[in-house]
Parts: structure tokens; C-alpha cells; sequence
């Protein structure tokens, strides 16, 4: 007689790997542009002539803190941006709220304005002209023993439907 098994009930043992894949396949699921390491991605915003081209250009693991250690934080991880107006209208926005990291167990970090000794950090908001370039590190705090596995950046503070991803560790 064959076994079974209650409906929805998943094994511990699948669950993680799930949900890293989940986690890593979502933003290409969501129409998100693929974006291999350091390449550089377009992204549209909300907004009427909302456009950038992202690039993610450096990944600095561990980074350490440009002043007080911070609190609740067992590591930091830096990453730097190149960002370009290609759009029509003026960017402005905050890129550290933007960016996420994601790790090998499919937790998600958001990105902090804490100054790292990795490089300058962005400003609190970003405003671009049409063609204007920013650079800028945006620093995620995240246990010691996470194993950082992608990083993900979006217009809008991060909530625009338009996600870039890049792998890493970067080449």
C-alpha cells in the first residue's frame, strides 16, 4: 500500500534549496533584466523617462567600518555602482534602500548608508541629470558566516518592476 503525504507539507531538507532558487530566479521571473557579473544593466523606473544604466563594478568582502563599529552587525560587505542617467527626466533618489544582497541561503539585505573604509559611499540621495554619472559604495550588513551569492539593484528606492541582478563573486 502506497504512503502519503499530507498535502503542502514540505520536507526541511528541500526547503532551503528552494528557496534559494526562488530567491535567485525571482527577479528574472518578475522581468527583470538577467545581468551576469559587472555587466552593465538598464533599468526603467516608475515614472515617465525613468532610465538607468546600472553596473556594478566592485565587491569588497569583508569592508571594514569608516568610524564606530556598527551595531548588530557581525560583517559588512561593500559594493560599488556606477549609475548613468540615460532617461529623459532627472533622477533623483536614495540608492543604498535600492540595492540588496542576496546570500547562498536566500536571505535578503538591504543596503545601508554606513560608511565603509572600502571607498566613498554614496550621499543620502542621488540627483542626476539626463546623462549625469554617479559612483558609490553601498554597504549590507549581514552575519559572518553568510556566503554572499547575488546583488540586486531597482530604481524607486528598490520598487520599480524593473530589477538588475549580478552574481557573484564578480570576475
Amino acid at each position: 500500500m502506497p504512503r502519503s503525504r499530507r498535502p503542502g507539507r514540505v520536507r526541511g531538507s528541500l526547503l532551503a534549496p528552494a528557496l534559494l532558487a526562488l530567491a535567485l530566479l525571482a527577479p528574472a521571473l518578475l522581468g527583470a533584466a538577467p545581468g551576469g557579473s559587472g555587466e552593465t544593466i538598464s533599468l526603467s523606473g516608475n515614472g515617465p523617462g525613468q532610465r538607468l544604466d546600472v553596473t556594478l563594478t566592485q565587491v569588497v568582502d569583508p569592508a571594514a567600518p569608516a568610524g564606530p563599529e556598527p551595531a548588530g552587525s557581525d560583517r559588512l560587505v561593500a559594493a560599488r555602482f556606477r549609475l548613468e542617467n540615460t532617461g529623459t527626466a532627472v533622477y533623483q533618489d536614495s540608492p543604498a534602500p535600492a540595492a540588496h544582497l542576496l546570500d547562498s541561503a536566500g536571505q535578503r539585505y538591504t543596503g545601508d548608508d554606513v560608511p565603509t573604509t572600502a571607498g566613498p559611499a554614496f550621499p543620502e540621495t542621488v540627483t542626476l541629470d539626463p546623462g549625469g554619472t554617479a559612483e558609490g559604495f553601498i554597504a549590507f550588513r549581514l552575519p559572518a558566516d553568510a556566503d554572499p551569492a547575488a546583488v540586486q539593484f531597482a530604481l524607486n528606492t528598490g520598487l520599480a518592476d524593473d530589477v538588475g541582478q549580478w552574481s557573484l563573486p564578480l570576475p
